[in-house]
């Protein structure tokens, strides 16, 4: 059974594809789909996070328990958008789903936010990566954003001669950024010696021990933002009825674990009275560690790390605004593909993009907005998992979220009760988040004068 506009959101893959200039190759595995994972979710967050949450929970197991209760939500997030991810192997990401489910509107609204945050971390984590290389090297003083650019030009370079070279690149990034952290840990526990215990800080109780909570979790749960990263690419995963779900369990599980060893890292090397008040406690950790080389050796790290999310990035844009031209919501053209698997003219756009966020310091504040939208992204698929079950419940689930309905409701209520206090939180930013929206109706409008739909 499905509704009269059902068949506004299925176009065939075949039907889609043989009207573009080539296909999306399905070459990917359980391996990339892991890498991926791991490359677009852990970046700058764990490096400077950790001490903001301590400043909130000042106890090593308030401090451990709000990581895991961040990978808990993640793990049931994964459960539900597991179930859209192997029932829809489509690439494109959070778009695919909202727009099967809920129609052209808000697909686009979704999609276009997506895309443009996804553009602006780019090339915002670019700037870190230039910012780290001047100081790392004196020559390169003052060149932060030639740098920056040159970073992402030569990952898109990668990523246009296919997909093959970005899935080995994301591969071995993925690997070195595990390899690093790896190191930090070992390093942590054997080198440096357990932390005196310091100034003993008080934990919260009553009404300020739920609000530090809240506000802790919502550093955590940014952390946690990209768990879901095998889902921009279900066209081109082998088996996606398995290897779907498979990469989202394993992801989100490994990152969960390399979430906590650092942390506990990072209190066994400090006292939580210093952790507290540390912008950047993997620096603080380092010059335990490296003693005056601490501080190069964390901004190492930091690039190493970074590199593996810029391709992750970098592979991710162009698919969300490909999908939305497969199904006219984008010009015709940009569902162009070259015969390595690359979406070229969405690439090309995307990292147009990206530079534009890099050359103008204005676009960060749209960024910051754009944060807004992330759990809002959440909070739709998990409302289209409940949709799509009542409105094609014929359609095959070759997963079923376990639990259902309950585990989607208490994840979807967890979703809205983070809005919310983003909204209290952050009223300036939400305010122009909602501008934004109220912006996509007339691009919406144009985006459709200007693809005007395709011949039969």
């Amino acid at each position: 059974m499905s509704s009269p506009n059902t068949r506004e959101h299925r176009s065939p893959l075949t039907q889609q594809t043989s009207k573009s200039h080539g296909s999306l190759l399905r070459v990917l595995g359980v391996g990339f789909g892991l890498a991926v994972t791991i490359g677009g979710t852990i970046g700058m967050g764990i490096l400077r996070t950790p001490g903001e949450v301590a400043s909130q929970l000042p106890t090593p197991t308030l401090f451990i328990g709000v990581w895991i209760l961040g990978g808990v939500y993640a793990l049931l997030g994964a459960l539900s958008v597991a179930e859209l991810g192997a029932m829809i192997p489509r690439s494109g990401g959070w778009y695919v789903f909202i727009h099967r489910a809920m129609g052209n509107y808000p697909g686009f609204v979704i999609g276009w936010s997506d895309w443009l945050s996804t553009c602006g971390t780019l090339g915002v984590i670019a700037m870190v990566v230039g910012e780290y290389s001047a100081v790392l090297i004196p020559g390169f003083a003052g060149r932060d954003k030639q740098i920056a650019i040159a970073v992402v030009l030569l990952f898109a370079a990668l990523q246009w001669r296919g997909i093959r070279w970005g899935s080995v690149t994301q591969n071995l990034t993925s690997l070195i950024k595990t390899l690093v952290f790896a190191a930090i840990a070992i390093a942590a526990f054997t080198i440096a010696g357990k932390s005196d215990t310091g100034v003993a800080l008080p934990a919260p109780h009553g009404l300020a021990f739920f609000t530090a909570l809240i506000v802790a979790l919502q550093g955590v749960l940014y952390t946690y933002d990209g768990w879901y990263g095998v889902i921009y690419f279900g066209e081109e995963v082998r088996d996606p009825k398995r290897d779907v779900v498979r990469s989202m369990f394993g992801g989100v599980l490994l990152v969960v674990a390399i979430y906590l060893v650092v942390n506990l890292a990072y209190i066994h090397v400090l006292p939580m009275s210093q952790l507290a008040h540390e912008d950047l406690p993997a620096g603080a950790v380092a010059r335990v560690i490296f003693g005056n080389y601490g501080d190069k050796a964390i901004r190492i790290l930091a690039i190493l790390s970074l590199l593996s999310t810029i391709n992750a990035y970098t592979l991710t844009a162009p698919r969300i605004l490909y999908a939305m031209s497969c199904d006219e919501l984008f010009h015709r053209h940009a569902s162009r593909v070259n015969r390595g698997g690359t979406p070229t003219v969405t690439l090309l756009i995307s990292m147009i993009a990206a530079i534009l966020f890099i050359v103008s310091a204005k676009f960060t504040a749209i960024l910051a907005a754009l944060a807004f939208f992330f759990v809002a992204n959440y909070s739709m698929a998990y409302i289209s998992v409940i949709v799509l079950r009542r409105r094609e419940p014929d359609l095959p689930r070759p997963y079923r979220v376990w639990g259902y309905p309950w585990t989607t409701l208490l994840v979807l209520l967890g979703s809205v009760a983070f809005l919310v206090g983003a909204i209290i939180s952050d009223k300036k930013n939400s305010l122009v988040a909602l501008a934004i929206l109220a912006a996509s109706v007339p691009i919406y409008l144009i985006s459709k004068l200007f693809s005007p739909r395709r011949s039969a």
